[in-house]
C-alpha cells in the first residue's frame, strides 16, 4: 500500500498540531511515550520529530513532508519545499521574530556596537551567517535554554531570542536592538517526493482540509428567516465572506438566509439583526471553511 510520511512537530507546537489534524477530520491516537501516532488514514504514516530537526529529514527523504517553523528551515539551510503558511495564532498574522537584545542599560545600542562581543542564542547556524553578512565579528555560542538569563548576568553581551510581542524581554529587562529574521509555521516537502504524483495529490488534499480547519476556528453560521423587504437591512449588517446566501419560504413574503461570519462579531449583530426582522436566528459552530 502506498504511504506517505509526514513529520509533525514535537513540542511546543505538537498539541496545536495535532488538534488541527483533528479538526481537518484525521483522528490520531498519541501514547506519551510514542513518537509515532496512529491515524485514520492507512495511507499517512506519522512521525514526531522536533520543529529545528523536521527540514533536515524532509530534505534527505526521511519523511515525505512535515510541519516546521521558516526559522528552522533557515538555520539548517535546507533546501525544502515550502508548499503552504498554516497560521496557528486565530486572530493575528503577525510572525514571531528572532530579534537581538541586550539589557535595557547596556552601551550597546547598535548591530555594530557588538563587534568583538558575546552572543547567544539557540538559533546559532543562521545566526553566525547572520552576522557574517554583516561583517560584524561576534563570538555566537549555542544556548541550551534559559537564554535570557545569561544576558541578565553578563555571562554574553547579547542574545538572539524568539519573541512574538517583546513582552517578555521587557519583563527581563531587555531591550531590542534589531530583527535577525521572521518566522511563521510552514508546511514543507522533500522536492522528490513532491515530484511522485500520487505523494503531491495526497499532500495537496491534506493541506486542502487543514486550511479549512483553520479558517473555521474563528468563524460560525448564521441562519436567520426575513421578510422581504426587511431584507436590504439584514444584508448591510451582516460582515459576510461571502454574500450570504438567499432562498426562498414555503411563505411568499419571507426567505431564508445564511452567512459565514466572525465568531466575535456575533455579540454585536444579533441584536441589530432582530431588532431589523430577523426571525427564527440559529448560530452554530463549523469544522471547516473552504474558499
Amino acid at each position: 500500500m502506498k504511504d506517505l510520511k509526514i513529520g509533525l512537530p514535537k513540542g511546543s507546537l505538537q498539541e496545536k498540531t495535532i488538534e488541527i489534524f483533528r479538526m481537518a477530520g484525521f483522528s490520531i491516537y498519541l501514547s506519551s511515550r510514542s513518537y509515532f501516532p496512529v491515524v485514520d488514514d492507512p495511507e499517512l504514516k506519522i512521525v514526531l520529530i522536533r520543529a529545528q530537526e523536521m527540514s533536515r529529514y524532509v530534505e534527505e527523504g526521511v519523511l515525505d513532508c512535515g510541519i516546521t517553523g521558516e526559522d528552522w528551515i533557515l538555520e539548517n539551510n535546507s533546501r525544502v519545499l515550502r508548499l503552504a503558511e498554516l497560521m496557528y495564532a486565530k486572530r493575528t498574522l503577525n510572525p514571531v521574530r528572532w530579534v537581538v537584545a541586550v539589557k535595557n542599560d547596556s552601551r550597546i545600542k547598535k548591530l555594530e556596537d557588538l563587534d568583538g562581543k558575546r552572543v547567544a542564542t539557540e538559533l546559532f547556524k543562521y545566526t553566525k551567517r547572520f552576522f557574517k553578512s554583516k561583517k560584524i565579528n561576534v563570538e555566537v555560542e549555542f544556548s541550551w535554554g534559559a537564554t535570557e538569563v545569561k544576558v541578565k548576568s553578563g555571562l554574553v553581551d547579547a542574545i538572539v531570542e524568539l519573541t512574538e510581542t517583546g513582552e517578555s524581554l521587557r519583563a527581563n529587562g531587555l531591550k531590542e536592538i534589531d530583527t535577525v529574521c521572521y518566522s511563521t509555521t510552514k508546511f514543507i516537502a522533500n522536492k522528490k517526493s513532491h515530484q511522485n504524483s500520487w505523494k503531491k495529490k495526497k499532500m495537496k488534499n491534506i493541506l486542502l482540509l487543514l486550511r479549512g480547519a483553520l479558517e473555521a476556528r474563528d468563524k460560525v453560521g448564521l441562519k436567520l428567516n426575513v421578510r422581504k423587504e426587511d431584507l436590504d437591512k439584514i444584508l448591510k449588517i451582516l460582515p459576510a465572506l461571502k454574500k450570504p446566501t438567499v432562498s426562498s419560504l414555503t411563505l411568499s413574503k419571507w426567505v431564508a438566509c445564511e452567512a459565514v461570519v466572525e465568531e466575535r462579531e456575533v455579540r454585536k449583530i444579533l441584536p441589530l439583526l432582530k431588532e431589523n426582522g430577523a426571525q427564527g436566528i440559529i448560530e452554530y459552530p463549523l469544522n471547516k471553511v473552504i474558499y
